[in-house]
């Protein structure tokens, strides 16, 4: 999960050939901004330490891209990169224009109630997967609960008022 003052656009998945191309899964609306040549974007290792990177090139590549920094050649400078968080500024980023789209960092630490209003827990991290975005909800017990980002089991988004409404199909929250 990123910090309050930053926000994930992308993490480096592993190396893409010998020459330090790096698979990244994207996770922003804005990817011809955020990696075009030129662009400067913060890191975030695993182990907190951070930096920046300078985005060389970028191509699409089967639903990610392959972005290339300046100063990564080869497979083992590549490979050092493996898990980096790609992060900007929150200040950065504009509200969403559309109102049944949101940003991971608009939906984290918001309140997750079942229609009924029984607190079910709260959002600690947006996960992106081939099938469907998921809400990882992190239950009052300590436990976690995955639920599907889709509108017939999240009806209702309310930012503004911080909480989540799920309609959640019978067994889904089930420990």
């Amino acid at each position: 999960m990123s910090s309050p003052d930053v926000r994930v656009v992308g993490r480096v998945v592993k190396p893409h050939g010998i020459r330090g191309e790096l698979v990244v899964d994207v996770r922003t609306d804005s990817p011809e901004e955020r990696f075009a040549p030129g662009a400067v974007l913060a890191t975030r290792a695993r182990d907190g330490a951070s930096g920046t990177v300078t985005i060389a090139a970028a191509r699409p590549h089967t639903g990610r891209l392959l972005v290339t920094f300046e100063g990564v050649a080869g497979r083992d400078a590549a490979e050092a990169m493996r898990g980096l968080l790609l992060v900007v500024d929150a200040a950065d980023i504009a509200p969403s224009d559309d109102p049944e789209e949101f940003y991971d960092h608009e939906l984290e630490g918001l309140e997750v109630v079942d229609v009924q209003g029984n607190r079910i827990g709260v959002v600690a991290e947006v996960l992106h997967t081939a099938a469907s975005d998921l809400l990882s909800v992190r239950r009052p017990d300590g436990g976690e609960a995955l639920v599907p980002f889709v509108a017939d089991i999240v009806p209702t988004v309310d930012v503004a008022g911080g909480r989540v409404i799920v309609d959640p199909p019978e067994g889904l929250l089930d420990a």
